[in-house]
């Protein structure tokens, strides 16, 4: 890793991974698994989440929370002296987990972090009633956005699509979270689902903005390998229908106030942008605890953790929450390794290259610790092709650049 880098420049998340689901949807290639004793969870997980009346389902969750807390403390020298600026809790259904638990874990990483003043705190969250506390409760233990997991307005569609709330669950927990104090509410939703109409993808955009939404992240439903859909593969909407469905959906999101800020990611004020995403668009660092989660740091010094060398490194977790919570005989962490420096081209530039307003083109020296000397004569040519915009201090794609991402993200390989 070259000198150029100076760690506490760079910023740092953490990615918290809570596993479990009530149901595993047909779509999903996440690591997320079906809950065990589900039956009982389903009659005892109610909107007084403190009511733990399952012994089952609340050992499981504190044996978890045991895990997460021992994983964050092995990571600690990865600090470096900075602090944590945001943190995401994704899944699964990071709304399982009890309030109580929630208060648990989150009471140690106070003890533990070096947190800023104005951390971003996200809960991933489903509309069903039967998987979340009152939304006061999550603010009251720190979490201050929510992303609420609706991928779709329509109840025939949510059916193709296993979910297990309905339009009307999705629209009232969304004003419910509003209505007890979040400022900030990500709705996502899906496009290019089974059967749909142009006039059904927009009609989601719609009441999307309705309920509140003050960040919506809209994407096209993809078919993954090892999916129920990959092996019974449904009906979709064609090409020329994809491609007309995007194109008056982004008018609509326009027309509403929204602001794209990244391939898939739409805001109604710049506040409102998802900043622990935007770091990972920039290229930050960020630990990770949880099964199967996935983390990037960047080590300033040999000595640092574990005798690991300068650089950048990759790592991930042991994949199966019941071999990560068994921390004496499984290691949490399964892989940590540096990214080769011919590779740090293509990871900037595929993370960088997404942001509408890109990066300023001293963060590709100042994250990866190379010089710009071989990127400006490619970003010239992409430039002369009006594939990047026309500016010496900046990495951004034109409008034809964001149409042709991929080509572009391939010059730089």
């Amino acid at each position: 890793m070259s000198s150029l880098i100076n760690v506490l420049q760079v910023p740092l998340a953490l990615y918290i991974h809570i596993p479990w689901c009530v149901k595993k949807c047909p779509y999903c290639d996440f690591n997320s698994h079906t809950l065990p004793h589900n039956d009982t969870l389903s009659k005892t997980i109610n909107l007084d989440a403190t009511d733990q009346t399952s012994s089952i389902v609340d050992d499981h969750f504190h044996l978890y929370v045991d895990a997460l807390i021992k994983d964050i403390n092995d990571q600690l020298p990865l600090l470096q002296g900075r602090k944590i600026s945001s943190i995401f809790i994704g899944g699964g259904t990071p709304s399982l987990l009890p309030i109580t638990q929630y208060q648990r874990l989150f009471d140690h990483l106070k003890s533990v972090l070096l947190l800023c003043d104005d951390l971003e705190v996200t809960m991933e969250a489903n509309p069903g009633t039967l998987e979340h506390a009152p939304f006061e409760q999550y603010l009251q233990v720190g979490i201050n956005r929510l992303s609420m997991g609706v991928q779709s307005f329509s109840d025939t569609k949510l059916e193709a699509l296993g979910r297990i709330h309905n339009a009307n669950q999705a629209q009232m927990a969304t004003q419910a979270a509003k209505k007890a104090g979040f400022k900030r509410v990500n709705i996502d939703l899906m496009h290019g689902l089974p059967n749909q109409s142009l006039q059904e993808a927009l009609y989601d955009i719609e009441q999307a903005h309705q309920a509140g939404a003050t960040h919506i992240s809209w994407y096209q439903l993809t078919i993954e390998p090892n999916t129920v859909f990959y092996r019974n593969t449904p009906v979709l909407p064609d090409d020329n229908d994809l491609a007309k469905i995007e194109e008056q959906g982004c008018e609509v999101l326009n027309q509403l106030g929204y602001q794209n800020y990244e391939v898939s990611a739409w805001v109604s004020a710049e506040d409102q942008q998802c900043r622990h995403n935007v770091n990972y668009w920039q290229f930050g660092d960020y630990l990770a605890i949880g099964a199967g989660a996935h983390g990037k740091i960047t080590i300033a010094d040999d000595s640092v953790y574990n005798d690991f060398e300068r650089g950048i490194y990759r790592f991930s977790k042991t994949r199966l929450p019941k071999d990560y919570m068994t921390y004496e005989q499984y290691p949490k962490t399964v892989g940590f390794a540096p990214i080769a420096e011919e590779d740090l081209n293509g990871e900037f530039m595929m993370n960088a290259l997404r942001l509408t307003s890109g990066v300023p083109l001293n963060l590709y020296s100042d994250r990866t610790g190379l010089t710009t000397a071989k990127i400006k004569p490619i970003i010239k040519r992409l430039q002369q092709q009006k594939l990047l915009v026309e500016a010496d201090n900046l990495i951004q794609p034109t409008d034809l650049g964001r149409r042709y991402l991929n080509q572009v993200l391939q010059a730089f390989l």
